[in-house]
């Protein structure tokens, strides 16, 4: 499993908080919901890059 950057979970949870309307007291739910999206996308890229026949329907 590759290290996840705190930027960048930082990035996409700030990003989702602002177009969920900035909502207080749900910092918790955006941080994890961006953990999952930034992991998810590593995984795949991975993926792609070991085995470029791989398309992304067959993920």
């Amino acid at each position: 499993m590759t290290d996840l950057s705190r930027e960048d979970i930082a990035r996409r949870a700030r990003e989702m908080w602002e177009i969920a309307g900035r909502p207080e007291g749900r910092d918790e739910e955006f941080w994890f919901k961006a953990e999952e999206q930034v992991l998810g996308e590593r995984e795949t890229r991975e993926k792609l890059q070991a085995d470029p026949t791989t398309t992304k329907n067959s993920l």
